[in-house]
């Protein structure tokens, strides 16, 4: 026992040896090492929060190791240029991340870009979207820059013999890095493995792979456009078509079955607008009074959740004109836009009415001058094309000029093509947010009386407690919005196109502001023109949760016919996905929907069940975060069976990968050939 312990002993000290002999003889590589890894390990902690979690640590370490074993192969005095290259590298995944995570509340992928242009349309929005954290990664490559100068300085690299050894360390740090994976590896299970090869739930791949692995992967993921067709085309065939054998939709009649038939349709998408809006007022004032009215006035769904991805808008129309996912990989606007796909557009087109789209920005924003003809729409009317750029607003054409020219094209097509469904995207309520804050009647300051305690006297205060943030900007650009589609529907009338007219407005997503605004905003403290303190009585904190479920959206169906108007008139409280209003709309107005829905006509079934493209999702009971394994009661009073949370999660993964699967490998259109062809036709 002695023996053993003296020659564990002699080993460790050997092994201490060769550590610090390795470390003094390759500065660079280890201050290349230490550096990526703890700024991987800062981006959690920024994000996902999991700063100690050991997976994510051994990941990036893993591939911090790899990366750094090539440098060997160059000459000593080259090797800085070979770091301080992957440093910059890595340093930009995390603050790119960064911005995108508090932002977005995802991770970024390199599929966006491929509409990197766009960045140039909201280049001013940079200011509004970055933190001071976000900048705090350049330390890692400015360390290097430091440290190789100091050690030019000192004559390190001359006393390095060039290549020498080469082999030995390349050999110790890809051994090094096959221990870490290996032990990496241990931390793993099947789940864990399938969500990194799935790729669509970001944060919790970030979560459980860190962020350099996820980044490498969803490098791999973004060229599946030109791959994955090549691959795996029968498994997904396969396991489609069980799918929709097993899940058939069936028509159902209820008592909105054809109540609009025969009647035109405008959908407008109505940008950044979220739900809470509707309810909002500032000094007495409110913030979407048009939208309160049409939403009192009609059919209005107040449990309304869009189902975007990193495609943000694209996605939204993507989903609602398809009843399908987004793309787990890319955007379907972009990466697959020369796929198949049954439509609500190609529906009411097959019932002979004009399909049209409408857009006061350019036709190549989010591909949609391609996208929009594989969709199924006849015209797109867009920008500079077939609208006067009178009034620009933000990044472009304003809402209110889109509308008032809009109203005399839509007068045209109603004369010249008969019935229509036409499709209008706002714009002016997009990020940043900018261009209005001088011209809005609406007044973000705060007034209260203040009583002296002493005197008695009262005196009006008046904070400015909103002017400046992005949040106030946000309310600015809504109420104008709302403006502007209050003077659409007087503008429609004036046409006379209202009587025979169906509007339905939808939110394409949420306005994406910080958490920490809603926060400040709902905890406003007057008295001291700040945010209550935690501890303060007052305090309320707007949770993580809170602000998830806050991100819903709304959706309104409204007509003039006072008849159908009385039909329709009430609120739907239950959860509604956008993947629903498809199945919904075609039902309401007798047109066909598509086989392959993953939506439901949302009055043909007692089951609500939304799926996020994150794989989290929300029924009548609870809000279900699979990131984090969370479960947040909607329903207090509500029984919980004991799978229940499993055969939900289940569901959404399978209909993730189906509706994946139909985007990349075509699935509809191939299948459909290959039937035809079983059956001679």
């Amino acid at each position: 026992m002695k023996n053993f312990l003296n020659k564990l002993a002699g080993l460790l000290v050997k092994v201490r040896k060769d550590v610090v002999y390795f470390l003094k003889n390759n500065v660079l590589f280890s201050a290349f090492v230490i550096s990526s890894l703890l700024n991987g390990i800062l981006l959690r902690a920024f994000t996902v929060k999991n700063i100690f979690s050991i997976s994510p640590i051994l990941a990036d370490l893993t591939f911090i190791l790899f990366v750094g074993s090539f440098a060997y192969f160059f000459k000593p005095k080259y090797r800085f240029r070979y770091y301080i290259t992957w440093s910059i590298i890595l340093m930009l995944v995390c603050l790119i991340n960064s911005i995108y995570y508090t932002n977005y509340i995802s991770f970024t992928s390199f599929s966006l870009l491929a509409t990197s242009f766009q960045i140039i349309g909201v280049s001013d929005a940079l200011q509004t979207i970055m933190d001071l954290q976000d900048f705090s990664y350049l330390w890692a490559p400015i360390m290097l820059i430091f440290l190789h100068h100091k050690l030019k300085k000192s004559g390190y690299y001359s006393r390095l013999r060039a290549n020498k050894d080469v082999k030995v360390s390349v050999l110790r740090v890809l051994v090094s890095a096959v221990v870490v994976m290996i032990l990496f590896a241990s931390t793993l299970t099947g789940t864990d493995i399938s969500r990194l090869h799935k790729q669509w739930n970001r944060e919790y791949v970030v979560m459980k792979f860190g962020i350099y692995v996820y980044q490498g992967n969803d490098l791999i993921a973004s060229l599946k456009p030109q791959i994955s067709p090549l691959f795996g085309y029968d498994k997904a065939a396969k396991e489609f078509r069980e799918y929709y054998k097993e899940n058939q939709i069936k028509k159902s009649d209820n008592e909105y079955t054809d109540i609009f038939k025969g009647k035109n349709v405008l959908v407008i998408h109505a940008e950044s607008i979220m739900n809470y809006l509707l309810d909002a007022e500032i000094n007495g004032k409110q913030v979407a009074p048009n939208l309160k009215r049409l939403a009192s006035e009609g059919m209005y769904f107040s449990n309304f959740y869009a189902q975007e991805s990193v495609g943000t808008s694209s996605d939204t129309e993507f989903t609602l004109s398809t009843s399908l996912l987004p793309a787990s990989s890319g955007t379907v606007f972009v990466s697959y836009y020369d796929r198949y796909y049954p439509s609500i557009q190609k529906s009411f087109k097959n019932s002979d009415y004009y399909v049209f789209s409408m857009h006061a920005n350019k036709g190549n924003y989010w591909n949609r001058e391609a996208m929009h003809k594989t969709l199924g729409y006849d015209n797109f009317y867009y920008y500079d094309k077939d609208y006067e750029l009178d009034d620009m607003i933000g990044l472009g054409l304003s809402d209110k000029s889109f509308f008032r020219q809009s109203s005399k094209i839509i007068r045209k097509i109603k004369d010249e093509k008969g019935s229509y469904y036409g499709t209008l995207l706002m714009l002016t309520n997009h990020t940043p947010f900018e261009g209005l804050e001088d011209t809005t009647d609406l007044d973000l300051t705060y007034k209260y009386t203040k009583t002296d305690e002493v005197s008695g006297e009262s005196t009006e205060v008046i904070n400015n407690y909103l002017k400046g943030t992005t949040l106030g900007k946000y309310f600015t650009t809504a109420h104008y919005a709302d403006e502007a589609l209050g003077e659409f529907i007087d503008e429609l009338e004036n046409e006379g196109l209202l009587d025979d007219l169906v509007i339905v407005i939808y939110g394409d997503h949420d306005s994406k502001i910080k958490r920490a605004e809603y926060d400040y905003y709902y905890n406003y403290n007057p008295a001291t023109d700040s945010k209550f303190k935690e501890d303060d009585p007052e305090y309320n904190e707007f949770t993580k949760y809170d602000y998830e479920l806050n991100r819903k959206v709304p959706l309104i169906i409204w007509t003039k016919d006072k008849k159908l108007s009385k039909k329709i008139n009430k609120e739907i409280n239950f959860p509604v996905g956008m993947y629903d209003v498809f199945p919904t709309l075609s039902n309401m107005f007798g047109v066909s929907n598509s086989k392959h829905s993953l939506g439901h006509d949302v009055f043909n079934t007692d089951e609500h069940f939304i799926i996020f493209p994150n794989s989290n999702f929300i029924t009548d009971k609870m809000y279900y975060d699979s990131q984090n394994n969370q479960a947040i009661m909607l329903d207090e009073n509500a029984v919980i069976e004991a799978d229940y949370i499993d055969k939900y999660s289940k569901r959404a993964e399978k209909e993730i990968a189906v509706s994946n699967d139909i985007i990349v490998h075509d699935l509809i259109k191939k299948t459909e050939e290959s039937d035809k062809v079983l059956k001679g036709e």
